[in-house]
């Protein structure tokens, strides 16, 4: 039974009112199309210190503390999966230079900015600036599908993002050992001393957690169904582990963990690491409701003109001076690195951590490690919203956007899917077709579409592929397998609702049907792709009509009764693709591809 907190919310309800704000906010942003974070934060001050309903302190207590520790182990961990060494020696030399160069002297900017601009000390200053070098890729990710950017400068921020966010995590761990031992020591030796015993431990732990996880799944000593719990009370276990060894260990050893099974070559990595990322969702989403409903009304006030002085000399001068340093006598072009170096949102992993390695400066006696947390909601605060709303206009009159409307992704190359690629782009639309075969590409290449050679699947195409430029994806070669195998497996990228299949053969037999979890949505006429070739030869292709006022959906179908339509471009930009159940609606300006014979759309635009 639920205890009173004495606040008129007990702890369950607490915790519910926590889920639904969160989770609440980021479907409202994802509505909305605007940064979550910023949701996040306005509902998490409004609950706490506007309306007081929300008080994590008093709710739950002791308990808030190990909550929110735990949380952040995980979003670490999680940060420290999505390292690939691999991947990171493949990328560009601006990425490498970035994290090899810029990371540090962006570490050593942010921290001058602290302690000259904000007035913090060095202490809280070093473990604060390791933190501020993590530009967020969660932030980043629906930032360039919005602005859309050209390959290379979004390559450029979303490697940065995903590569220094455990490295900065990590650089913030180290600083607060430091911070912890120097506090703790009684002299210089066993200062160093203590340091060393706990990275040399929290390595250890980190790396046979690591190393005992994958020996285990690899050989198969866990059943399938058993991997995500294993793997999460393993986690929860080396953090504990060490954090009772050696006091703060515990997020550096989780770190390291998460790199090591990243590094693991693992069957099932892709799937661990998806459910992790919704795990992380939920997380984030609490902890950052928890962290900004916990601020009083007096840390808010504390806020002062230092504070914004503080976020200017961020967004002008310890973002883009190490940027540009790291950048300085590569190949990338100067509009790029200008882009790069103004372009520095921070997102939640900034203030989970922030908050936590705040308190705990407080605690041993920092007094102004309690100034860490309200900093960070200010700049994250900041920064959001200037990238939010400037990021499309900036990358745009610097000429690196990769284009204005949607962009669609085909999957194989027969006559009907150039056909479709041709028709798509008559819309304005960016079209890529895709084929394994080479020779399947012939008929594109002739037609001017552009193409990529290769599995969509693979590592080089994941590499190589500006997979943040396109929104669709229509799954449309001859082997309905492979077909159901990318729709499935790219699903989670692209989402659900936008991801495209032709007709399996045997779809229709009971025996050969497969479950509504795989594969894509239907479209078109739902066809098969050796119906929808033949149609072709026998003359049918894509043509483009303008409704209007005069001429709406219903005269359009009665002027071509045998046409399908299969996508629908408003007169906003918004595409739309249509499947056999979905109806063709008035929208006085949209254009409507469809699939028709020819000799009833020879008169071309209505």
């Amino acid at each position: 039974m639920a205890v009173s907190s004495g606040t008129g919310l007990d702890p369950v309800v607490a915790m519910a009112l926590v889920g639904a704000l969160g989770v609440g906010s980021q479907w409202l942003a994802w509505r909305m199309r605007l940064p979550a974070i910023v949701l996040m934060l306005a509902a998490g001050l409004l609950a706490g210190p506007g309306l007081g309903v929300l008080n994590p302190s008093a709710q739950f207590g002791d308990l808030l503390k190990p909550m929110v520790a735990i949380a952040v182990a995980i979003i670490l961990f999680e940060g420290g999966m999505v390292l690939n060494l691999h991947s990171l020696s493949d990328a560009a030399k601006g990425v490498r230079r970035l994290v090899i160069v810029g990371a540090p002297l962006g570490w050593l900017a942010s921290a001058s900015v602290l302690h000259f601009v904000a007035g913090l000390g060095w202490a809280s200053s070093a473990v604060f600036g390791g933190i501020m070098i993590v530009t967020g890729p969660t932030v980043i990710a629906p930032l360039l599908r919005q602005a859309r950017l050209q390959k290379r400068p979004a390559a450029l921020l979303q490697w940065e993002a995903i590569v220094n966010d455990p490295v900065g995590a990590l650089a913030a761990v180290l600083a607060f050992e430091v911070m912890v031992v120097l506090n703790a020591a009684t002299s210089a030796g066993h200062a160093v001393q203590q340091l060393a015993i706990g990275i040399g431990l929290a390595t250890i732990l980190g790396v046979a957690g690591g190393w005992g996880i994958a020996k285990s799944f690899r050989q198969g000593w866990v059943p399938e169904y058993m991997k995500i719990p294993v793997l999460f009370v393993a986690l929860i276990g080396v953090f504990a582990l060490s954090d009772f060894m050696l006091h703060e260990s515990g997020l550096l050893a989780v770190t390291i963990m998460g790199l090591w099974i990243a590094n693991s070559d693992l069957p099932s990595y892709v799937e661990l690491r998806r459910f992790k990322e919704h795990a992380t969702v939920l997380l984030v989403s609490g902890v950052f409701i928890l962290l900004s409903a916990n601020m009083s009304r007096e840390t808010l006030a504390a806020l002062d003109w230092r504070a914004l002085l503080f976020v200017l000399a961020v967004i002008f001068i310890a973002r883009p001076l190490p940027v540009l340093a790291a950048l300085a006598f590569t190949n990338v072009p100067w509009r790029e690195r200008l882009l790069v170096a103004m372009t520095g949102p921070r997102g939640v992993v900034l203030v989970a951590v922030a908050g936590l390695f705040g308190e705990r400066l407080a605690e041993l006696g920092i007094e102004d490690g309690a100034r860490i947390a309200p900093l960070a909601f200010a700049l994250v605060l900041a920064t959001v919203v200037l990238h939010g709303f400037t990021l499309t206009p900036v990358a745009r009159a610097l000429g690196l956007t990769a284009g204005t409307t949607p962009g669609v992704l085909i999957l194989g190359g027969s006559k009907f899917s150039v056909a479709l690629a041709q028709g798509l782009e008559k819309l304005g639309l960016q079209v890529l077709l895709a084929d394994p075969n080479h020779a399947h590409l012939r008929n594109a290449r002739e037609a001017g579409v552009p193409v990529y050679y290769g599995d969509i699947l693979s590592e080089a195409a994941e590499d190589r592929l500006d997979i943040v430029a396109y929104d669709t994806l229509i799954c449309a070669t001859d082997n309905d397998a492979y077909n159901t195998l990318v729709a499935t497996d790219l699903a989670p990228e692209f989402g659900r609702a936008n991801v495209f299949q032709l007709r399996r053969v045997r779809e229709t037999s009971s025996r050969h049907a497969l479950p509504v979890t795989l594969g894509g949505k239907p479209i078109g006429a739902d066809e098969t792709f050796f119906e929808l070739n033949a149609r072709m030869s026998e003359g049918w292709d894509f043509r483009v009509t303008t409704l209007s006022d005069e001429f709406n959906a219903e005269a359009w179908r009665a002027e071509h009764p045998e046409a399908v339509p299969v996508a629908v471009l408003g007169k906003g930009g918004g595409l739309r693709l249509l499947g056999p159940e979905d109806s063709l609606r008035d929208a006085a300006g949209a254009q409507v591809l469809a699939f028709a014979p020819r000799r009833q759309s020879a008169d071309g635009q209505a």
